[in-house]
């Protein structure tokens, strides 16, 4: 397939059964999606659990996103398309271990984060960098990392050679999806210039930011992955990987 136009896609995934009034706090998933000159395109905000369980497809699926962004169908076809998902894409391996096979590590560390159960390398990764993310396990986002896991699973979206990355190419689109983690790119001054270039409303909720965000990781992903940090070595690969950038330095943050 020869791509025609990219565009950026950010997800803030909400809980699979995310309630309550759009102009209130109540968080709910939204989308960003920017062009190849980081135009914003269109964005929303709702809850996408109606439009995972009706799509057969991933082509199906991402024309709906678009068009509750209010963006001609036609625009993404034959498209390249990179999405960075805020939430966890895979459970610590650990864990895997535990609930699938009954099978335990031999101690568990005195803190928190050092707790193979609870945080995958990444996370760990990430705390020493910049901050603690949160965990699936510990921190009530697993409705959300299952979300984000379910749209890989059922629309077949496959692990890429490199961690943490998931491709899919049908006749319309040719789909990255990565894992991106605001909280950690506050600190990045590469991210916050990016955002200058960007057509945003005065008003968005926090939801819409954080998608904003996660679009220009996907940005720097598909146009300047060097400016990215890497995957560790011995990081599973059945873990994931947050994407976040190098120049960013919230080190010794929590959440």
């Amino acid at each position: 397939m020869i791509a025609k136009s990219v565009y950026f896609l950010g997800w803030d995934v909400g809980a699979w059964h995310c309630k309550g009034n759009l102009t209130g706090k109540t968080s709910r998933d939204a989308l960003v999606i920017l062009d190849s000159t980081l135009r914003c395109k269109g964005t929303w905000r709702g809850n996408l659990s109606q439009s995972i369980n009706d799509a057969e497809t991933a082509d199906e699926w991402i024309s709906m996103l678009f068009a509750y962004c209010k963006i001609e169908q036609e625009d993404h076809r034959r498209s390249e398309i990179f999405l960075a998902i805020d939430t966890p894409l895979g459970f610590p391996e650990a864990f895997v271990r535990l609930v699938g096979h009954r099978q335990c590590v031999p101690r568990i560390e005195e803190l928190s984060k050092d707790n193979v159960y609870l945080y995958r390398a990444t996370e760990r990764v990430v705390a020493q960098h910049i901050r603690r993310p949160l965990s699936a396990v510990q921190d009530q986002i697993g409705s959300q990392a299952t979300k984000g896991m379910h749209i890989l699973a059922k629309f077949g979206i496959t692990k890429a050679a490199d961690c943490g990355v998931w491709n899919l190419v049908t006749e319309n689109i040719a789909l990255t999806v990565i894992e991106a983690y605001p909280s950690a790119c506050v600190g990045s001054s590469k991210i916050n210039e990016l955002k200058t270039r960007c057509n945003i409303p005065a008003v968005w909720s926090e939801d819409e930011k954080d998608a904003l965000t996660c679009a220009l990781v996907a940005n720097l992903y598909g146009t300047e992955r060097h400016l990215l940090a890497d995957p560790d070595s011995g990081v599973p690969p059945d873990e994931g990987w947050i994407w976040f950038p190098k120049d960013a330095n919230l080190i010794g943050g929590e959440n």
